[in-house]
C-alpha cells in the first residue's frame, strides 16, 4: 500500500489543484443579482414571519432570519444556487397553493397526485436520481460528454424535487394538524431524504468549482444506495406518512441539529466516493490482485452493510442489492484502466477528498455541540455515553485524526484514501447501526 507523507507540508501549496484547471465558482464584487436575491430572501422571511408566526416561537424566528445572510453569502460564492432556490421555492409554493387548506386535495387534485405533494415529489427525486447515475456511467466509460451534462441536469432536477417535497411535506404536516406540525427532519426516512439531498448538492458545488463530471458516477453511488434504502423504508414501513413527534424532538434545536450533521455525512461520503475514484486511478495499471484485493473487499464490506436490514422483511431485496453491488464493485475494479483515463487528476481528487473531510468535520463538530446542549436541556446533562453519542464521538475521533495527519504530516496517497473508505464504514454504523442494534436515548430512530 503507497502512503505519502510530505515531510515538510508548510512548502505546499495551500491549494495543490490550483494549477489543474480549478475554477472560482463565484464571489468577486457584488453584482445586481446578489442584490435582487437579498431582496427576495428577505421578502421572503417577512412573509413567513407575518404568515407563520403564531407557530414560531422566538428561537425558530431567529433561526429563519439567520438564514437569509447566509443563502445571500452562498449565492454569491455560488451563483447557480440562487436560481435553485428560487426555483425550488416556486414549485414549493404552488405546490402548497394547490392544497387550498385541504390535505384531501392530495388524492384529488392532478398536480398534486402526480408531481407536487410531498410523497410525489420525492419519488420522482427518486427516480431522477437513478437516471443520473446511469447518465454519469455512461458519459465515463463511452467519454460521453452529452451523457455526463444530462447526469449533471438530472441531478440538479432530482435535488428540486426533492427539497420541494420536503417543504410541501413540512406544510402537509400542518395540514393534518397544528400540533402535529414540524419541520421534516425528524425520522429515517426524512433524513435519508436529506442525506441524498445534501450530498448531492455539495458534489455539484465541487463539480462546477473543479471543471469535472466525472466524478459524478462515483458519488451518484451512495446517492442511489439512500435511494435503495427509500424505497425498501416505504414499501415495508409506510415511512412517509407523517407522525407525531415523539416528546424528545420536540425542541427547536431540531432545526439547526438535525441539518448540521448530515452536512457531515454527506460530506463524508463525498470523500470516501471520490476516495475510491483515486484508488481506481492510482491502481489503474497494476496487475497484481493482492494488491487490488483490499479496495475489493472493502467495497463488498459497503455493499454488505445493509444485509442486515435482512432481519425485517423483505429478505431478497437486501439480498439482490448486495449482489448487484458486489458485482458492480468488481467491475469498476475489472474497468479501472478504462475508468481511470477520464478521471481527473490524483491532485485533484486528493483535494476534493481532503475538502470534502474539512468541512464535514467542521459542520459534524458544530452538530455534536448543539447536541450536546440540546440534551442538557430534554435530558439535564450534555453526555450521558449513550450508544449514539458513542458512536459520534468515535466518527468525530477518526476525521479528526484523519485531519490532523494532514495537516501536521502531510498525509496523502492511498493510505488517506483508504482511511477515507473505512471513515464511511464507521460513520455508516453511527448513522444507522447504532439505531438497529443499540437501545438508548435515541432509539426513536429504530428502524
Amino acid at each position: 500500500m503507497n502512503t505519502t507523507v510530505l515531510s515538510n507540508p508548510a512548502t505546499q501549496a495551500s491549494d495543490p489543484a490550483a494549477t489543474q484547471g480549478i475554477v472560482a465558482v463565484g464571489g468577486g464584487r457584488l453584482r445586481w443579482p446578489d442584490a435582487l436575491f437579498a431582496l427576495i430572501l428577505l421578502a421572503a422571511a417577512g412573509f413567513a414571519t407575518h404568515r407563520y408566526s403564531p407557530f414560531m416561537d422566538i428561537y425558530e424566528q431567529v433561526i429563519l432570519w439567520s438564514c437569509v445572510p447566509g443563502m445571500v453569502f452562498l449565492g454569491w460564492l455560488w451563483p447557480a444556487l440562487r436560481l435553485f432556490s428560487v426555483g425550488t421555492a416556486a414549485l414549493a409554493l404552488v405546490g402548497i397553493s394547490a392544497y387550498a387548506g385541504d390535505i384531501a386535495m392530495a388524492e384529488k387534485s392532478f398536480l398534486l397526485k402526480y408531481l407536487l405533494s410531498s410523497q410525489s415529489a420525492i419519488l420522482w427525486m427518486c427516480a431522477l436520481f437513478a437516471f443520473a447515475s446511469v447518465a454519469y456511467w455512461i458519459g465515463l466509460l463511452f467519454r460521453g460528454p452529452t451523457a455526463l451534462w444530462a447526469g449533471t441536469s438530472l441531478t440538479w432536477a432530482a435535488s428540486v424535487m426533492g427539497f420541494t417535497g420536503l417543504f410541501v411535506r413540512w406544510y402537509e404536516s400542518y395540514l393534518i394538524s397544528p400540533d402535529v406540525g414540524h419541520i421534516p427532519v425528524s425520522n429515517l426516512y426524512e433524513v435519508f431524504i436529506l442525506f441524498a439531498l445534501i450530498t448531492a448538492l455539495f458534489y455539484l458545488f465541487y463539480e462546477k468549482r473543479y471543471q469535472t463530471r466525472s466524478l459524478g458516477a462515483f458519488v451518484s453511488i451512495i446517492i442511489v444506495a439512500a435511494v435503495g434504502f427509500l424505497l425498501w423504508y416505504m414499501a415495508t414501513r409506510s415511512a412517509h406518512e407523517i407522525q407525531p413527534l415523539v416528546p424528545a424532538l420536540q425542541s427547536w434545536w431540531m432545526k439547526i441539529h438535525v441539518p448540521a450533521n448530515f452536512v457531515g455525512y454527506g460530506t463524508f461520503s463525498i470523500a470516501a466516493m471520490v476516495a475510491f475514484a483515486y484508488l481506481i486511478k492510482v491502481n489503474a495499471g497494476t496487475r497484481n490482485w493482492k494488491t487490488l484485493a483490499p479496495l475489493f473487499v472493502l467495497g463488498v464490506l459497503l455493499c454488505a452493510e445493509p444485509l442486515v436490514f435482512r432481519r425485517s422483511g423483505l429478505p431478497d431485496y437486501w439480498a439482490i442489492y448486495f449482489g448487484i453491488s458486489a458485482v458492480f464493485v468488481g467491475g469498476v475494479i475489472a474497468m479501472r484502466s478504462r475508468i481511470a483515463e477520464a478521471l481527473p487528476s490524483l491532485e485533484i481528487l486528493d483535494d476534493v477528498m481532503y475538502r470534502a473531510i474539512a468541512i464535514g468535520f467542521a459542520f459534524f463538530t458544530v452538530a455534536t455541540i448543539l447536541g450536546a446542549l440540546w440534551a442538557a436541556e430534554a435530558w439535564g446533562t450534555y453526555w450521558q455515553w449513550d450508544p449514539k453519542e458513542t458512536w459520534a464521538l468515535i466518527v468525530w475521533l477518526n476525521y479528526a485524526a484523519w485531519l490532523h495527519l494532514r495537516l501536521m504530516k502531510g498525509l496523502r496517497g492511498q493510505f488517506a484514501a483508504y482511511w477515507s473508505l473505512v471513515g464511511l464504514l464507521i460513520t455508516g454504523f453511527a448513522f444507522l447501526g447504532v439505531n438497529m442494534f443499540l437501545s438508548g436515548l435515541h432509539s426513536y430512530g429504530q428502524l
